[in-house]
C-alpha cells in the first residue's frame, strides 16, 4: 500500500484497529483440504505472498495437525483457528487458553453472550484475538427459521454484533452484506474487528454460500480480514490467484 493510505501511519483515532500496514496481511488463506501434506504444499505454494491462514475442521482431526500448527507458528507465520468453540463455560475458557499457549493469532467462538464472555477471560493477557461467528454465510432468513429462531438474519447478526462488544470479543464473523461499517456502529464501536469469508469473484460459483461479495466489495464495506478457501486452494496457480485477490482489496481500500 501507499505510505499515505498506511494504516500505521495513521493516529489511533482514524485506525482504530491497528490494522496491518500490508493488505496481504489481511488476506486469510483457509487451508480447507484433507490431508496435512496437502496443507502443508499449498502453504509453499503461497510462500512470499500469503502468511495467515485459517486451520479448521478439514484438517482439525488429521493426523500432524499439531506438527502443522508448530510449524506454521515457528516460521512466523499467523493461524486463523477456526474452532467454533460451543460449550459451557470452563470448557470454553480453558480451550482458549491452550490456544493462547500456542500462540494462535485469533480464534472463533459460537456467538452465545455467555460462551462470548467465558472465551474472552480465557485468552487472559496473551495477543489472542476472540472472533465470535455472527450467522454463518450459507445461512438465511429461511435457513434460520428452520432451525428455530424467531430472528432474522440482520436482526440476529445485529443482537450478536453488540454482545461481541459488550463481552470484550476482539471481532466476529460476519459476511460483507451484512455491512461491517454498520455493524460496527450498531455494536457501538469502532475498534470491533470484521474477518469476511464467503468471497468470491464475480466469475466464480457462489458454492455453499448465501450471502457472497467481491474482495473489493468487502474492503469498501469495511470488512478488515478476508477469509478465502476454494477460489485459492482449488485454482491452477494459486499464488496467481491470491495476488489478484490482494490487489483487490487494495483497489476497494481506496
Amino acid at each position: 500500500m501507499p505510505a499515505a493510505t498506511d494504516p500505521r501511519a495513521l493516529p489511533a483515532a482514524t485506525n482504530p484497529r491497528a490494522l496491518p500496514a500490508a493488505m496481504d496481511d489481511r488476506l486469510i488463506v483457509a487451508l480447507d483440504v484433507p490431508t496435512i501434506a496437502a496443507a502443508r504444499e499449498m502453504v509453499a505454494r503461497l510462500d512470499g505472498v500469503v502468511s495467515f491462514f485459517k486451520v479448521g475442521l478439514w484438517l482439525a482431526f488429521a493426523e500432524g495437525v499439531d506438527g502443522l500448527l508448530h510449524s506454521l507458528i515457528s516460521s512466523g507465520k499467523r493461524v486463523f483457528l477456526d474452532a467454533k468453540m460451543y460449550d459451557i463455560g470452563r470448557t470454553v475458557e480453558e480451550g482458549v487458553a491452550r490456544a493462547a499457549d500456542r500462540g494462535i493469532s485469533i480464534l472463533t467462538v459460537h456467538g452465545d453472550a455467555r460462551i462470548m464472555e467465558a472465551a474472552v477471560k480465557g485468552k487472559r493477557a496473551s495477543d489472542l484475538k476472540i472472533f465470535a461467528i455472527s450467522v454463518l454465510t450459507s445461512l438465511d432468513d429461511a435457513g434460520l427459521k428452520e432451525m428455530g429462531y424467531a430472528l432474522t438474519a440482520a436482526e440476529l447478526i445485529h443482537l450478536r454484533a453488540r454482545h461481541a462488544v459488550r463481552f470484550g470479543c476482539d471481532g466476529m464473523i460476519a459476511s460483507a452484506a451484512d455491512d461491517p461499517n454498520e455493524l460496527r456502529r450498531i455494536a457501538g464501536s469502532d475498534r470491533l474487528l470484521i474477518g469476511t469469508p464467503g468471497i468470491r469473484g464475480a466469475d466464480e460459483p457462489s458454492d455453499d454460500h448465501a450471502r457472497l461479495a467481491t474482495p473489493r466489495a468487502a474492503i469498501e464495506r469495511g470488512s478488515d480480514y478476508l477469509v478465502v478457501g476454494r477460489p485459492i486452494i482449488a485454482h491452477a496457480d494459486p499464488a496467481a490467484r491470491a495476488r489478484r485477490i490482494i490487489a483487490e482489496m487494495e483497489a476497494g481500500a481506496g
